[in-house]
Order: C-alpha cells, then sequence, then structure tokens
C-alpha cells in the first residue's frame, strides 16, 4: 500500500478540526493511561545526527555563547581534543515528556525534567531514544483544578548502543475549558521596561561571554557550600527566541508533509480560522496569543525544553571546560510569556565524594523581571580535585548516582 493511499484512507477516518477538542479527564482514560506503564512510545525523531553545524546551530537556538559547543579551533586545544556538544543536544532528537498519548482532548503542559548525562556528544555521533512511561498520578491544582502528570523516561544513545544521557520528563494535563474558567493568570499582562532596565539587561547579556569560566580550571577545593554562582539572563521572551530554539531542533513540518501528518493524527491538529484554514499543530500558543488565552495562557510562552536548556548553560558557563555536568533537574511553576525576563542563578548547597568523584550540588533557579520564582531545579556537577585518591572527570560515566526512577 502506497503512502498517498494510507493518507487516504486516514482522511476518510477523521477529519481535522476547526478547533481544539475539548475533553473531561475520566476515570477511563486515567485506566487507559496507567494499563501504558512500562510500555515503549515512538518517539518524535526529529534531527539525529550531531555534525560541526548542527552543534553549533544548537548553541544558536539556546543562546548559548561558550566557545567549547561553537567553535572548532577553541575546542581543539581542549581535554576533547575537538567540538563536542552542549550536554542538552539529544533534544534535537527528542523533547522528553511530551505528550502525545492518552487523555484525548485534554492539553498538555510539559512542565519538568531531570537529567543524568553519562558520555560526551562529538560531530559524527548518531542519536537514537526508547521512550517509556513510568508512572501516572492524579493531582489538584489552583490553574486547573483535576489534572494528571505523566511521567516517561528517555534513554538517549549513539550508535554504538552506548548511553549518552537519561531524562525523566512530566507532562501535565488539564481540562482546556477550566484552565480558561479559573483565570490564575488573567491579570497577568506583558511587562513595559523602563530604559534603564532594558540597558541593564542588555549590559548582563552582552557581558556573559567574558564570564564565561572556560579553559581556567575550577577545582573541588576552590568552591564552598553556600557560595552563589554568576548569573545568566535570558530574555525578554520574543517570538525570535522561541521560532530560534525550534529550528535549532530541526522541527519543520510544511505543506503536503504537515497535512499527511496531520491527518495520520488529527487530535493534534487544527485547521485555524486565523490562517484561512491552514493547519496548525494544538502547542501553537507558544506562538499564537488567542490560542494561549484558550487554554489558560495570558500569552505566548516559552517551550520547557528550551528553559531547561538555559538552566544548562547557567552551570556549564561557571563549571568550566574540565568540569562535567552530570545532573539537571528543572520544573516549569510559572509561565514564562512573551516579554518575560529570566534571571537565571544558582547557590552550592553540598560537597561531597562519590565514587571516588568529587561532586558538588547546587540550587538553581530562575526568577523573572517580577520578583516571582519561575524555575526551581538542581544540579550535580563533578569537578576536578586536587586529591589525587579521585578520579579524573572524563564523562558521566565515571559516577552513578542512583536515582530512583520517579523523582
Amino acid at each position: 500500500m502506497s503512502d498517498s493511499t494510507d493518507v487516504l484512507e486516514a482522511k476518510e477516518k477523521a477529519e481535522i478540526p476547526a478547533e481544539a477538542e475539548e475533553a473531561k479527564i475520566t476515570e477511563e482514560a486515567l485506566a487507559k493511561a496507567r494499563a501504558m506503564i512500562g510500555m515503549k512510545l515512538r518517539p518524535e525523531q526529529y534531527l539525529r545526527d550531531a555534525s560541526v553545524d548542527t552543534i553549533a546551530n544548537f548553541s544558536n537556538g539556546i543562546g548559548d555563547l561558550n566557545p567549547l559547543y561553537r567553535d572548532v579551533e577553541y575546542a581543539r586545544w581542549t581535554r576533547f581534543g575537538g567540538l563536542i556538544a552542549h550536554p542538552l543536544f539529544p533534544v534535537i532528537h527528542h523533547w522528553p515528556g511530551r505528550s502525545h498519548w492518552g487523555f484525548r482532548g485534554v492539553h498538555g503542559f510539559a512542565v519538568g525534567n531531570d537529567w543524568e548525562f553519562f558520555r560526551n556528544i562529538r560531530p559524527g555521533d548518531r542519536i537514537s531514544v526508547w521512550n517509556r512511561v513510568t508512572d501516572i498520578k492524579e493531582k489538584e491544582g489552583r490553574f486547573s483544578g483535576r489534572m494528571v502528570f505523566q511521567y516517561v523516561e528517555s534513554t538517549f544513545t549513539n550508535q554504538r548502543d552506548e548511553v549518552l544521557a537519561k531524562a525523566l520528563g512530566w507532562t501535565t494535563r488539564h481540562e482546556r475549558s477550566a484552565s480558561r474558567d479559573k483565570g490564575k493568570y488573567k491579570k497577568v499582562k506583558t511587562h513595559t521596561y523602563t530604559e534603564d532596565e532594558s540597558r541593564a539587561i542588555d549590559e548582563k547579556v552582552l557581558s556573559e561571554l567574558s564570564r564565561i569560566r572556560g579553559p581556567e580550571t575550577r577545582y573541588f577545593e576552590d568552591v564552598e557550600e553556600g557560595e552563589e554562582i554568576d548569573e545568566v539572563v535570558r530574555g525578554p521572551l520574543s517570538m525570535s527566541d522561541t521560532m530560534g530554539f525550534v529550528a535549532a531542533c530541526g522541527r519543520s513540518r510544511t505543506h503536503g508533509v504537515l497535512l499527511r501528518e496531520a491527518l495520520r493524527h488529527p487530535d493534534h491538529y487544527i485547521r485555524s480560522s486565523e490562517s484561512g484554514g491552514g493547519l496548525e499543530y494544538t502547542g501553537i500558543g507558544h506562538h499564537r496569543e488567542s490560542f494561549a488565552q484558550q487554554v489558560g495562557v495570558p500569552g505566548m510562552y516559552d517551550y520547557l525544553p528550551q528553559r531547561v536548556c538555559w538552566m544548562g548553560s547557567l552551570l556549564t558557563n561557571w563549571m568550566g571546560d574540565d568540569a562535567v555536568l552530570k545532573r539537571l533537574r528543572v520544573e516549569a511553576r510559572r509561565f514564562n510569556i512573551q516579554g518575560d525576563t529570566q534571571f537565571l542563578q544558582g547557590r552550592i548547597t553540598k560537597k561531597y565524594v562519590k565514587d571516588d568523584c568529587a561532586l558538588v550540588d547546587l540550587d538553581i533557579q530562575a526568577v523573572n523581571q517580577s520578583g516571582t520564582i519561575t524555575t526551581p531545579g538542581m544540579g550535580t556537577v563533578i569537578l576536578p580535585s586536587k586529591d589525587t585518591s579521585t578520579r579524573i572527570p572524563t564523562d558521566g560515566s565515571v559516577v552513578d548516582l542512583e536515582l530512583p526512577l520517579v523523582r
């Protein structure tokens, strides 16, 4: 059977709606979702291959200026002997926690990632992923009342079947009408900055490159618990930022390619009246304010993996080339809408040795221009130590954090 025949059969079975379906969270839907625990999920699979170009382009898309991830000549003189990718590079292939399963007509927001990193990614590597459902939890929240958390573990591997990273991703499912009616964010408006505020943000952003630790080794003995790390700023958020991130991840389906995808999965697409009946994904609220407001969000907003990458850069900027990012946990507790600025901060909470490796735990957070904590999280970094009984931190595989599956 040809691809065209498949598409025509799909068209006969389901038409693409003009508006997103608005359904309820039911006991039947919960039972079906729980029955999927342990099952493998099909990944989205966008880009797979690491090259000099895709590695550098990814850095562009997340606003990362670190030459280790973008400058071939710089990287060849580091301990790596060549370019490596930003630790969050696997998101070019798949965004952990995406909610393309269960709860038809119930909106999904990706709200958390907990990454553990094992190996460096270099040009020539090819990325694959195995996704499996790990848990379903029902909770009550102020945004929409009844909601469901879906947990998925993503294991990223290379062409040698070596584990590059594991990520626990979780998504919340909300009834669209309940989110809208609750109106939690109804009074939130796009922030207007004074000239002094805008100037201070620009100065902080433009000075970031000079504040990257880079080749100056940061030793375990040089840091203390309670010490704060250098702040990183991302914002004010614009559509160029969100679209740039999408482009960096290779997420592009248009025209006939998009139509075929929409006919296969009509629950995830609409024929938008605002674009003359053109096709749009039900997550278009990231780029279209009217749709964002239909699901209770005051305006266009960022992507969770985009914010996760920013928090990763906060730590890689601080730790330097000779350290290793081992763990990164990020939770999106508040929406980051167009015009918001995030001030990324961190503080060392613990120094310890495990598996003969010198480790540092940090509490991290993003605070917006109004002083609200939008994004709490934590990270673990392996630092080189002057104690010769410790291991050299070549990559994340040298230590086992023994993390529980759902955490």
